[in-house]
């Protein structure tokens, strides 16, 4: 049982004249318990007459990202902004460095719910009764002395209205933009802003200012930051230390437009990767579609966390005893072919969940109308986002995702089929132990599979390459390949363009240690102009050597993360490692799991740090081939044991240095400066 510590009465709150007379809180119909928490919080203080603050609090219903619909087109809010926007609130020089100040950044639907949440506070405001009203995010709580701290700074804004006219906006809470804000100091206990001030989370607006923001809509970028670009015509105030904070005890599904780009600017560093999420604990689902062109029902499972197949429909019918074997692998099944007495046996099996799309085909021996409802769904057949998560997540007892419901990939793509042919697996190779280590996740085989590469050549000839669509000798500058100058979370080094020497040898990348910029180390990077949708990426590369240097080609994209590698680690140049990272989704969808993806290493029988070879990736919609010099070295296919990515990607050569000593070992400064080099890249059809 807690104890409720009375924090004494706020004269600044009352129903007289010049006080704040409401508290709005915005709060998400889903997140009661942050409601009763910050109830809990403010009955601990009284306005200037004695009575709780609760007494005068409000609850406003906050735009919940979840909800796609509430994402139809608006005038409220410009989801587009730039670097720029965010260099005026929080000046950098790494990140002006790394991208131009017109490089758009789009909001992600989080931010576009914060921002509408905030304007229909506004708009309760200018169209309410009371003159001034604190505006509160459902996660706040007050920091010892706020309560004076509220007087005498309510009180400053007060008598400066003599002067400047009433107060239209104080900032009752904030973050300093890294130490950056401008401010001009007006007492020990109020400032005026000029820019700097991030977050919303505890604001007074008055009836005025809500309505002088709702003139200057639309909301360009987070609001926040948008907020900034009000100051002057709002003769917006702050406190001069936050009176109220953010509670950091509480989880939070925010997700921040921005911080890609500060992890590629060096700014922060949230480690290699964000570990996968696992699959939820769900009954095992079988589903059948439509069979229209995109395949979204599939591509939706995915992205709740299970591990989906989806079949064709012309392979041979599975009887009970291959239903049971499969779903031991797999979390849900589309389109799945049965025999009727295997469907009869699904009808009467309890544990198993089945969704249809409107028109779908139904198996013989399957009446939907004979199941309870609590193990069966018929998804509407409306917008993909009109119901279609709700029906899913309703029957499969699972949270609404934030992203919208997904068009799926082309079913001529056939993703997330089974291209595993059974074959002899291929003994195991020497290699480091970490290459056997997968990714715990619902987008690659679980362990209990046994998963190990077929014997490469047994499924496929060699496909001869297609049209040149893009090629650079790499021995100066191009306009196909750009010099980066960023870097990512991982990597003990920043690439810049002191990183990247042009010869007649190619393009050489050089590592070297580095005294005064965000990183301990300086390299360089390169990466294609262009993105590209399959087809054959070819290079000749000479690879660094030394202990903690990675050398990289490879393909790559952010939102969702996909991923095909070629490695090769500085302290074992005779091997080279190659991987797969997938996550589900549209373009755009944020989803970027995996730390280890799906790594095999393979002996070279050479050094690859001695002498230029020719290695090629040759991605396909059903399989990806790994070549070297010519001859195939490795082979996969869907669910080999990761679907195929899908979706465009840029093509890149790096040399780094990661952070974690698992994947290279220790960096040695004593072979440094060191570099690789890469030479006649094609990329062709």
């Amino acid at each position: 049982m807690s104890i409720l510590i009375p924090g004494g009465r706020i004269h600044a709150f009352g129903g007289r004249a010049n006080q704040i007379a409401a508290i709005l809180v915005i709060n998400l119909d889903r997140q009661p318990r942050r409601l009763r928490r910050v109830k809990k919080e403010l009955r601990r203080f009284r306005t200037g007459e004695g009575v709780p603050l609760t007494s005068i609090t409000q609850r406003l219903t906050a735009v919940d990202a979840r909800d796609g619909r509430a994402f139809a087109a608006t005038a409220d809010v410009d989801a587009v902004y730039t670097i720029g926007d965010q260099l005026y609130v929080q000046p950098d020089p790494r990140l002006a460095s790394t991208f131009a100040a017109d490089e758009v950044v789009r909001m992600t639907r989080q931010e576009i719910a914060v921002a509408r949440s905030h304007i229909e506070a506004w708009k309760a405001i200018s169209t309410g009764s009371d003159e001034y009203v604190l505006v509160l995010e459902d996660d706040i709580w007050f920091t010892p002395g706020a309560g004076d701290a509220i007087d005498r700074c309510w009180l400053a804004a007060l008598r400066l209205s003599t002067v400047e006219g009433d107060p239209k906006l104080v900032y009752f809470s904030y973050a300093d933009a890294g130490g950056t804000a401008l401010r001009d100091n007006i007492s020990d206990i109020i400032f005026r802003p000029v820019r700097g001030l991030w977050f919303l989370s505890a604001y007074v607006l008055s009836r005025e200012g809500a309505a002088a923001l709702l003139r200057a809509m639309p909301v360009v970028g987070p609001v926040d930051l948008w907020m900034n670009y009000r100051f002057a015509e709002l003769g917006a105030l702050a406190i001069s230390s936050p009176a109220i904070a953010q509670r950091q005890d509480g989880a939070s599904d925010n997700s921040y437009s921005i911080l890609p780009y500060l992890a590629r600017a060096g700014i922060v560093d949230a480690g290699s990767g964000v570990m996968s999420p696992g699959s939820p604990q769900t009954a095992p689902l079988l589903a059948w579609t439509g069979g229209m062109d995109n395949e979204s029902l599939a591509m939706a499972l995915s992205m709740l966390g299970l591990r989906v197949r989806v079949f064709d429909g012309d392979e041979k019918p599975m009887c009970a005893q291959e239903l049971e074997q499969t779903l031991a692998i797999f979390d849900a099944l589309v389109d799945a072919p049965l025999t009727t007495k295997t469907a009869v046996a699904v009808a009467k099996d309890e544990r198993l969940v089945v969704v249809l799309e409107a028109n779908a085909p139904i198996p013989a021996g399957l009446d939907p109308n004979q199941l309870s409802a609590s193990r069966v769904a018929i998804l509407s057949s409306g917008e993909p986002w009109d119901g279609s998560w709700e029906d899913l997540c309703n029957v499969l007892n699972l949270d609404k995702p934030v992203a919208a419901f997904p068009t799926g990939a082309q079913r001529s793509f056939r993703l997330f089929r089974d291209g595993r042919i059974p074959k002899r697996p291929m003994p195991r190779v020497r290699a480091p132990r970490s290459s056997y280590f997968l990714d715990d996740s619902p987008w690659v085989l679980p362990v209990t599979s046994g998963w190990q590469p077929t014997p490469t050549g047994s499924r496929f000839p060699t496909r001869a390459a297609g049209l040149i669509v893009a090629e650079a000798s790499m021995m100066g500058e191009s306009p196909v390949f750009r010099g980066l100058v960023e870097t990512f979370p991982g990597n003990l080094a920043a690439f810049t363009q002191q990183g990247i020497m042009y010869n007649k040898q190619g393009t050489n990348l050089i590592i070297d240690r580095e005294h005064h910029g965000p990183r301990p180390y300086r390299s360089g990077a390169v990466a294609s102009a262009q993105p590209f949708t399959y087809g054959r990426f070819e290079a000749e590369i000479r690879a660094a050597e030394g202990s903690g240097l990675v050398t990289g080609f490879f393909l790559h994209r952010d939102s969702p993360r996909q991923e095909i590698d070629i490695e090769f680690v500085g302290s074992e140049p005779r091997r080279m490692l190659i991987n797969v990272f997938f996550n589900p989704g549209d373009v755009g969808t944020a989803m970027g799991f995996g730390y280890r993806g799906a790594p095999w290493s393979i002996d070279l029988g050479f050094d690859a740090s001695a002498s230029y070879h020719r290695y090629s990736i040759d991605w396909q919609p059903d399989r990806i081939t790994w070549m070297v010099d010519g001859r195939v070295v490795h082979e996969r296919v869907s669910w080999d044991p990761t679907p195929i990515p899908h979706l465009p990607m840029y093509l890149h050569a790096n040399l780094w240095a990661p952070r974690s000593e698992e994947l290279a070992g220790r960096i040695d400064e004593r072979e440094l400066p060191s570099s690789a080099s890469f030479r006649s890249v094609v990329v062709y059809e």
